[in-house]
């Protein structure tokens, strides 16, 4: 379980990485650029593709935890790794259902 809340926090961050992409791509085609933001196109589409995912493999690792928690089983993941996880999942279903 430790490996999969490491594995977790990293497409977490690809996807706020990723939301922050698109809001400056956003500002820059409102400002008339049609410049891509990163020179790297390839690093800018995987850090899409993981982070527009993200939402499955969070959701996924929340209700493990949650049933981890019913069934009173001992884990050794620290409290700020399913915090950090759950706020991005509200962020993540915000984003994915409201904001778009």
């Amino acid at each position: 379980m430790r490996f999969f809340s490491k594995f977790t926090i990293i497409c977490n961050t690809c996807f706020l990485l990723a939301v922050v992409a698109w809001y400056l791509e956003t500002q820059q085609f409102h400002a008339g650029k049609n410049d891509q933001l990163m020179p790297l196109p390839w690093l800018e589409g995987i850090l899409v593709i993981i982070g527009y995912s993200a939402i499955f493999i969070n959701l996924f690792y929340l209700l493990v935890w949650a049933i981890l928690n019913l069934f009173k089983k001992a884990q050794q993941i620290p409290r700020w790794m399913v915090i950090f996880n759950a706020i991005v999942f509200l962020l993540q279903v915000y984003f994915h259902f409201f904001l778009k």
